[in-house]
């Protein structure tokens, strides 16, 4: 299995074809688009890797962006005992969930592709019930 080491949001990730990751909000993108990485540190297989100095020139990692999304809430209390002074803050830390495509080593050859997704369609049907009263 294929793996590769991506750069971003400051982060580094070690990703397979087919995973789906939670990353730092990518500015400007909405879901169901593209997104190409192309911060490659290494990627490889369980027999040979290919390890950049600092980066791959020429590798790339094509992923799906599915939703864009705020964290839970992080609660920061401060207080200073005795002088009456206290503050309440709460932060969400914004992200992106994608899902990777594709894994292209320097020369462009496909390392690793993810299998189709199939997105369930499932039908809902109202039905009506009538409720017989006393």
């Amino acid at each position: 299995m294929s793996y590769a080491i991506i750069q971003t949001g400051g982060k580094q990730y070690k990703v397979k074809a087919g995973e789906i990751l939670k990353i730092e909000r990518l500015e400007d993108s909405k879901p169901e688009t593209k997104i190409e990485f192309k911060e490659i540190l290494a990627y490889g297989d369980d027999k040979t890797i290919e390890v950049g100095s600092p980066v791959v020139q020429g590798a790339k990692v094509e992923a799906d962006l599915v939703e864009n999304g705020k964290n839970r809430t992080v609660l920061i209390f401060k207080k200073r005992r005795r002088q009456n002074s206290r503050r309440k803050n709460g932060h969400r830390q914004q992200f992106s969930l994608i899902r990777i495509s594709k894994i292209f080593s320097k020369d462009g050859k496909v390392l690793s592709e993810a299998g189709k997704m199939i997105k369930p369609t499932k039908k809902v049907e109202k039905v009506e019930a009538e409720v017989a009263s006393k």
